[in-house]
């Protein structure tokens, strides 16, 4: 007896099988990787707001330290300013670096270096404290007590 081979036929329309599972843009079988497609808007949009925030926090870094430097010019601006008028009043001896001085002006508005300090003159001055002062190696001076402006 012969048996008759009957022809397979697939249950399963063609339209819907292929032949390279492999090459198919989603998991072909149940238990296949979940595969989803990039939303490149998305991709491009999170990489732009990190390069932002990025920037945003060197611009910050940068800018706090041109205030950093602002200041530090300002300061010896202030300095130099400080030390011409220094220069221009009377001092009767030369003052050495790192020493600390005085500045007075007396009753006809002129200005003094002195090495005598504001407590030390008794009880009625006959000068206006102005600045305890000190000189620095740039010849600059340093203010350590008082003010330095004039009214």
């Amino acid at each position: 007896m012969k048996e008759q081979k009957k022809e397979f036929i697939n249950p399963i329309d063609k339209d819907k099988t292929t032949e390279t599972p492999h090459l198919l843009p989603y998991a072909h079988t149940v238990g296949g990787a979940v595969i989803k497609p990039i939303d490149r808007g998305r991709v491009k949009g999170l990489a732009v707001t990190a390069m932002y925030e990025q920037t945003d926090m060197q611009l910050d870094q940068i800018r706090k330290q041109v205030e950093l430097l602002a200041e530090q010019a300002q300061k010896i601006h202030r300095r130099v300013e400080i030390s011409e008028r220094i220069y221009k009043a009377e001092m009767n001896f030369k003052p050495l670096i790192s020493h600390t001085y005085h500045l007075y002006t007396r009753k006809d508005g002129t200005e003094f270096l002195s090495m005598v300090g504001p407590n030390e003159w008794g009880r009625t001055s006959p000068v206006e404290f102005q600045a305890t002062i000190k000189l620095l190696a740039d010849h600059t001076w340093e203010i350590l007590e008082g003010t330095t402006e004039k009214e």
